[in-house]
């Protein structure tokens, strides 16, 4: 008969190491957190303490107006009515709307397309193409006003109006297309094949399926336009500045600022209401803005 003897394991002894580097652990990890935070927290005041600088400017009386007072003693929201009343304002922001609103529509369909034969379009030259298109971006505007100029106004009689600045619009912008044009690379090629199999032309293709699959990219695009246009102001300057019915907002603000150069309280009144659709745009569209603008530049 054979005995068998069972020996016990020895009972491992813990030790306060574990403990301890647990602990240190998470120490370091809420010092990160606070950092990163403060960091972050200190960088938004940074962005919003001038807008709610001009917030509370805006709506103060003449007096407390710019006197070293941060604090409104009285709330006078009459003065975006006394804005709004002033000549010409209501003009420069339907002027401004169809500026923005008309570059941003004529950007986006002029541009689709030449990024899309630039980004799927296997043809001799393609590089060569997009060379050209890039080339366009290094040539600073003031170097060509004065001829564009002449032609407008003396071949199409279109000075002082916007028509100008919106019409060129629906011949592509360069940044436009670039920006797009990587968009548009991080499509797989096998969706439009596909779609091609299924009888689908080149055009019925780009609208039913690049289309869909571009919106982030499309939306970043419209949005740079959208803001460009609106914040223009050498554009109105040069084309529309003998016709104050024909002056946009940005271009209208300056006028309005020597008009109330002592009104601190309206200037900073008719400077939010300028600034708050842009904002307003940005806020609701920030999240495909930063997605397409992100997935850009992919592939090369």
């Amino acid at each position: 008969m054979t005995t068998t003897t069972l020996r016990a394991r020895p009972t491992p002894v813990r030790t306060g190491h574990t403990g301890d580097g647990t602990a240190r652990a998470r120490r370091t990890r809420l010092l990160h957190w606070i950092a990163v935070h403060t960091v972050a927290v200190a960088a938004a005041l940074f962005f919003v303490l001038p807008f709610v600088f001009v917030f509370l400017t805006s709506v103060m009386s003449d007096g407390q107006a710019m006197s070293g007072e941060l604090w409104p003693d009285s709330w006078h929201w009459s003065n975006y009515l006394t804005v709004f009343r002033t000549p010409g304002f209501l003009d420069w922001w339907k002027n401004s709307l169809m500026y923005a609103g008309l570059g941003t529509l004529f950007t986006v369909c002029s541009a689709v397309p030449v990024a899309y034969a630039l980004a799927k379009f296997r043809f001799r030259g393609r590089r060569t193409a997009l060379v050209l298109v890039l080339a366009t971006m290094m040539l600073p505007p003031q170097v060509v006003v004065i001829p564009m100029y002449l032609v407008w106004a003396q071949q199409f009689h279109l000075a002082g109006s916007l028509w100008p600045l919106i019409i060129p619009m629906a011949f592509g912008d360069a940044y436009s297309i670039f920006l797009l044009r990587q968009f548009l690379l991080t499509i797989p090629q096998e969706y439009l094949e596909s779609a091609k199999v299924d009888g689908c032309g080149e055009l019925r293709t780009l609208l039913k399926i690049v289309v869909p699959m571009a919106r982030p990219g499309i939306a970043a695009i419209a949005l740079f336009q959208f803001f460009f246009c609106w914040n223009d102001y050498f554009g109105p300057q040069i084309y529309a500045a003998q016709n104050p019915a024909a002056w946009t907002l940005s271009y209208g603000l300056e006028s309005f600022k020597s008009a109330h150069s002592v009104n601190w309280n309206l200037t900073m009144a008719a400077t939010l209401l300028v600034m708050a659709p842009v904002i307003l745009v940005f806020f609701f569209a920030q999240k495909a803005f930063v997605e397409g603008v992100t997935l850009t530049g992919v592939k090369g």
